[in-house]
Formats: C-alpha cells, structure tokens, sequence
C-alpha cells in the first residue's frame, strides 16, 4: 500500500515536472526574477511610489503636509532618475514635485531634463506638449518677461502637440504672454481659442471682457 502510494506520488511529480518544462514555466519565472533586479523595473518602482506622494501631497489639507509629501515624492523621483537617467517621466515627477515645494527655478531645471534630447525621446507627442506647456509655465513664473518669447514658442508648440482637453489652458497662458507684449489683437485671439476648447474657462472670459 504505501509503495503504491510512493510510486503514484512519484509519477505525479513526474507529471507535474514535464507539464513545466514544455511551457517554459522554469525560464520564464526566472526571467521575471531577473527582470525585478534591473535598474529599469527598480527605476519605474520609485517612479510609481513618488507619483503616489505627489499625488497624496496636491490633495493635503495643509500647507506643511503638501510640502512634506512633495518633498519624499521628489526624493524617489531622484532615485528614479539615478537608475534611468534617460526616461523623462522622472524628470517630469520632479519637477512637478518641487514646483508643489515653490522650488520653481529647479522645478524649471528638471523639465528642462525631461525635454532635453537625451530623454525627450521618451515621451509621447501628448506627453511633450503638456511638458512644454508646463516649462512655459515655469519660464513665465521664474523670468517673467526677459523668458516670454521663450514661452510663447514653447506654447506655440505644445498647442500643435497636445490633446484637445489640454488646448484651452495653453491657449489661455499664450493670451497672457501676448498681454505682456501688448500684442492685444494676438491676446485676444488666443484667449478667444481658449474659449472654444474650453467654454468653462473663467480666466479666458474675463480677459476678453478686459480687453474689450
């Protein structure tokens, strides 16, 4: 009895053995342990868990907390970057970070990073253009009117790249830079676009009622 046992017990390891070695299943559970020590997967991890903070610290009841979590959310978007220096959505996560921090020359820096040519190459054409609209933002914010050119082809671009969701608040910015150079028919134009991408926008309406 116990050896009939034995030997059921041993053919059904047998089984079980061949049933892995014909799918691949050994290899394929080891590529995926290896694949978990690589600098690409640990990289994305620190990503993921820094848009995680960033995304708890924009919803923070106070002003410390959201300082707080941005800045752990930045710290793991470093980490992500140290281990894939060449993938722009770290360098986009941190900037975003320490824009939340009121870091706005180096939150200007890291999206500078992230559209650069070593790593723009990354993202999509949706992707770039809400990163250029985000380094207009940034220029307008840190150089006001010595970077508005800068801005303007910034947003020119963006507005060619980007979705349609995100039209209305590129064109509404653009309408701002137009408002610093006193080109008032460009401003309104621009604000009148914003308009038509996003009917809700209060900031284009107003402006327009303005500039009359």
């Amino acid at each position: 009895m116990v050896a009939d046992l034995a030997l059921q017990a041993l053919m059904i390891l047998v089984t079980v053995g061949f049933f892995l070695a014909m799918h691949n299943i050994p290899q394929t559970l080891l590529a995926k342990f290896r694949y978990r020590n690589r600098p690409a997967f640990q990289s994305r991890r620190h990503f993921v868990l820094g848009a995680q903070l960033l995304a708890r610290a924009r919803s923070a009841p106070s002003r410390s907390s959201r300082v707080s979590l941005a800045a752990q959310a930045a710290s793991e978007a470093d980490a992500a970057i140290a281990l894939d220096p060449a993938d722009a959505a770290a360098h986009i996560l941190k900037s975003l970070a320490l824009d939340l921090q009121g870091f706005k020359p180096a939150a200007l820096e890291s999206i500078e990073a992230a559209l650069s040519p070593l790593t723009k190459k990354s993202l999509s054409d949706f992707e770039r253009g809400d990163a250029l609209f985000k380094r207009a933002e940034l220029k307008i914010a840190v150089g006001k009117r010595a970077r508005v050119d800068s801005a303007i082809d910034d947003l020119t671009e963006s507005i060619k790249l980007c979705e349609d969701g995100s039209k209305g608040k590129a064109f509404r910015l653009l309408g701002e830079c137009y408002e610093m150079k006193e080109m008032t028919a460009e401003a309104k134009a621009a604000y009148e676009n914003a308009l038509a991408a996003s009917p809700e926008m209060a900031a284009a309406r107003e402006a327009l009622e303005r500039l009359g």
